[in-house]
């Protein structure tokens, strides 16, 4: 730790394999109710614009320059601006307050700064240049915002899916009831053909038409971003050399959609299909789905049941603001939610938890090899979910500063069996200790097994909206 980050707070209830971890909702906390407290506070806004001119503020403070911490805003700034790249995506960051802050931003967020992997990802993500501007409190742009409806289309015979970096589910769904539902292991990531990509998908949907009189349409979710059924960015294709990837994995959607005669089909990220399924099968809204599988992928719905058109890839958005906490492999950036809710993050915790995997084997099958451990009472395994509980307890916290919030939604393989259970109870347990006021309007729901395979691609067959009338 360093004079700049004299913010950073050792939890109440402290991980047992990562006593090092500082969760950023007491490190926000504490930093603002500082700044409050000198009596030498002003205003900070931080704005994000994202596609068609959507546009989205956080309001918060910082020292002013008259305060000798003020070069501790920089870093707390900083970590703002990261989660909400992520959290509601953008090309555009709007800084309004004093001009030293933006100019760190600004010079952070280029290709040649620390956060390069972030300005370069969201250029690539919206077709535009990455751009941080600089102006005061009072003169930021107005929000503009266009939540929409998604999905809930269950006419009809549909085709749903779901890939994941470690398994793909398929439902073959008929008026809203699935009659057919597979979920098949596979490893998109160590495939660099696209063929294989297109060949896999292909077999899975021909699968499911096999158990529906005609297909309808077909609805996809995918980790990754997807907009209007073109990959933007995904980590399922990194294994796809750059030239391929622009010539067969850009338009991979457009093809299948084409080798299904054009019907009605549309994909999108999973967390957001994760969101809608929770919506649909509790019949609930203001609520923020997660899937724990081989990343971390989130969506939100609304309290209308709309959508909001943000990113929600919370995989590269900050939940430890320990500075030498785990980097992930692919941004380099510290403290991100993929190293603490996924199969990425029961393997780290094994190692600390003095647990040996077999390295040769997948990080899906690893983690099965945890869940064994569990199941047969091993308090070394018991430890790494009781340590991603605590963790997921802080952060349901910290997404209560960003999102509107009632319902949790936890979805994903990690979260199956005896060890999902310890990861929500002491979630819930830890909510209740340190932020009761969110434990009690903030809902954390596990569906039942069979939902957490096969829920996602079902909402996920509900995407497409189907113009003309159905036959009988």
């Amino acid at each position: 730790m360093n004079s700049r980050n004299w913010f950073l707070k050792k939890p109440r209830i402290v991980p047992a394999l990562d006593p090092e971890f500082r969760p950023p909702v007491l490190a926000n906390q504490c930093f603002r109710a500082e700044a409050l407290r000198s009596g030498k506070s002003e205003p900070l806004v931080i704005a994000v614009e994202a596609d068609n001119g959507m546009l989205s503020s956080f309001k918060t403070i910082v020292f002013s320059k008259n305060d000798q911490r003020f070069d501790s805003n920089l870093d707390y700034v900083e970590r703002l601006v990261k989660f909400l790249l992520w959290q509601r995506g953008g090309w555009r960051v709007v800084i309004g307050g004093p001009k030293e802050i933006g100019e760190h931003i600004k010079k952070t967020y280029t290709a040649e700064g620390k956060r390069a992997f972030d300005a370069n990802l969201m250029a690539e993500v919206y077709s535009k240049p990455f751009s941080v501007e600089i102006t005061t409190a009072d003169e930021m742009p107005a929000d503009r915002q266009s939540a929409k409806p998604l999905g809930r289309h269950l006419e009809g015979c549909r085709i749903g899916f779901d890939l994941g970096a470690s398994d793909r589910k398929v439902a073959a769904v008929k008026d809203g009831q699935a009659v057919f539902s597979e979920e098949v292991i596979w490893d998109p990531k160590g495939h660099a053909d696209p063929q294989y990509h297109f060949d896999e998908i292909m077999a899975a949907l021909k699968k499911a038409a096999v158990h529906l009189p005609r297909v309808d349409a077909i609805g996809g979710s995918a980790a990754g971003i997807y907009v209007n059924n073109s990959v933007r960015i995904a980590s399922l294709f990194r294994g796809v050399p750059q030239d391929l990837f622009e010539k067969k994995i850009r338009g991979l959607f457009h093809d299948i959609k084409k080798a299904w005669n054009n019907i009605p089909f549309d994909v999108i990220n999973d967390g957001e299909v994760t969101a809608l399924a929770g919506s649909m099968s509790l019949g609930v809204n203001s609520i923020l789905g997660i899937a724990m599988g081989s990343s971390l992928a989130g969506g939100y719905v609304d309290k209308e049941g709309n959508v909001v058109g943000w990113l929600d890839e919370l995989a590269f958005a900050p939940v430890d603001y320990n500075p030498q906490a785990p980097a992930d492999e692919w941004s380099g950036d510290y403290g991100c939610g993929a190293m603490y809710f996924s199969q990425v993050a029961a393997n780290r915790l094994a190692v600390k938890a003095g647990i040996k995997l077999d390295e040769k084997r997948t990080l899906a099958e690893r983690l099965k090899d945890v869940q064994k451990l569990m199941n047969d009472g091993d308090k070394r395994a018991q430890a790494i979910f009781e340590t991603i509980g605590v963790y997921f307890g802080y952060t349901v916290a910290h997404y209560a500063d960003f999102y509107d919030l009632e319902n949790m939604l936890v979805l994903g393989r990690v979260t199956s069996g005896q060890g999902g259970d310890i990861i929500i109870k002491t979630a819930e347990e830890t909510l209740r200790s340190e932020f009761p006021d969110v434990a009690q309007k903030v809902r954390i729901v596990v569906p039942d097994e069979a939902s957490r395979r096969v829920g996602q691609a079902i909402a996920a067959a509900s995407l497409p909206r189907v113009a003309h009338g159905l036959p009988r």
